[in-house]
């Protein structure tokens, strides 16, 4: 992306924090993080996310050899950067270079709020709004720098005006439909001309031209190959009528790995980032990928059961012999799938538990008969690894008639994330008050 201004105030605050308080946040933040890994996970012991900042960084750097060298690559971090924390996401990628060029050169986002978290955090690199934006938003949309989707005259009119006002530049990214019937323009002779006014209108930068794969992730590449090539037909014609977005860009993560030729401009990766492929039929073998997230958690409690006991909610588990249950503090208000009542397994000390009964808002039980030396405090994933064994989210995922991309989603924000970097972790995110 054409280089922008470094934003002094990226949050759009009328004031400056003032310089005492700063230092004092500062050295507050450098104690709170000043702990060993145990002493982490025993003050976050009903549950915990472990974010692997250094899987993360490597993910991106392998991801980034595989671009060419002229095109730009974009991070997608929407979504809270998929579960993993936007911002600590994209202060890690903020330090990154190759051959003298950042390794990131700009994020992508969902919604206006997304970006207004990252620039109040002091991210200064471009940032587009992937989704919908309304006219309403056009006005911190512009004061902090963030390049908007438009597909509708009305935003860009609100964009211009709010330039003006302002004395900045609106800068925008056109939006085309080549086959997902979301939103964009169709590209029709009437979406010409309205591009060609809105190219018109004062204050506005269009700086470019993007689409969005359907099928990319598929074996069979028809689909996203005839979408690539109406993308490419429509730039032509843009271009034909004076309009040359010099950002053009369509690859996501899949079309990284399988399809180099679509890389344009500039590239898209999203779930590939994060180290979890975008399916299994792209080429696994052409991108070396770490999960860079663990879900943890600890038994609460054993018990022993007799024979003909029912187990949780509706009885939908009775015990068909003696056994020996584990509790597990963690449930559906956690982002655990509620789908995986009397079908998921986890992992505790290296070995499989079969999860028994319906897993509840905050709770769940797994059969640990065939593990006698269970005891309440010990460690269970719920994705991840432990010893020999791993837990892939995309098993969880599967089983539960959903995903990967969810999976990572939707783990909620009341489970606190711990980052890790070279194997120590250097800082932690909860949503409540710390224990002192």
């Amino acid at each position: 992306m054409r280089k922008r201004p470094e934003l002094k105030n990226p949050g759009g605050s009328a004031e400056e924090e003032e310089p005492k308080q700063s230092e004092r946040r500062r050295k507050a933040r450098g104690r709170r993080f000043i702990m060993t890994e145990e002493a982490y996970q025993e003050k976050y012991h009903r549950a915990f996310v472990k974010i692997d900042l250094s899987a993360l960084c490597d993910n991106v750097k392998n991801i980034r050899r595989l671009v060419p060298a002229q095109s730009r690559l974009m991070a997608i971090v929407k979504a809270d950067g998929y579960g993993h924390g936007a911002v600590p996401v994209a202060r890690a990628f903020d330090e990154l270079s190759e051959n003298g060029r950042p390794v990131v050169d700009a994020y992508g986002v969902a919604m206006v709020e997304e970006g207004l978290e990252l620039r109040r955090a002091g991210v200064t690199k471009p940032i587009l709004v992937l989704g919908h934006s309304v006219p309403e938003q056009a006005g911190e949309a512009v004061r902090s720098s963030l390049s908007l989707t438009v597909f509708d005259y009305k935003l860009a009119q609100a964009l211009s005006r709010e330039a003006v006002r302002q004395e900045r530049t609106a800068h925008i990214h056109i939006k085309l439909d080549t086959g997902m019937s979301r939103i964009g323009y169709l590209g029709t002779e009437c979406d010409i001309a309205e591009i060609t006014q809105i190219q018109s209108l004062p204050g506005i930068e269009l700086e470019g031209l993007f689409s969005h794969f359907a099928k990319s992730d598929e074996t069979d590449k028809t689909a996203a190959k005839e979408q690539f090539e109406k993308f490419r037909c429509f730039s032509k014609r843009l271009s034909g009528a004076g309009i040359r977005p010099h950002i053009r860009h369509i690859a996501n993560s899949a079309a990284i790995i399988d399809m180099p030729e679509t890389s344009l401009d500039m590239v898209r990766a999203g779930i590939a980032l994060y180290g979890l492929y975008p399916s299994e039929e792209v080429d696994t073998a052409r991108l070396l990928l770490r999960p860079a997230l663990e879900f943890k958690s600890r038994v609460s409690w054993v018990k022993e059961i007799p024979e003909g006991t029912a187990v949780g909610y509706g009885g939908t588990f009775t015990a068909e012999r003696p056994m020996r249950l584990a509790t597990i503090p963690v449930g559906y208000a956690d982002g655990y799938p509620r789908a995986l009542s009397n079908c998921g397994r986890v992992l505790i000390g290296g070995r499989t538990a079969r999860i028994v009964g319906r897993i509840c808002m905050d709770q769940f039980m797994a059969d640990v008969t065939e593990l006698p030396q269970v005891r309440p405090g010990d460690m269970v994933t719920l994705a991840g690894r432990d010893g020999e064994d791993f837990l892939s989210v995309e098993e969880p995922a599967g089983l539960a008639g959903s995903f990967h991309y969810e999976f990572v989603c939707g783990i909620t924000k009341r489970v606190p994330r711990i980052y890790y970097k070279n194997g120590v972790p250097v800082s932690v995110r909860t949503e409540f008050p710390e224990r002192q």
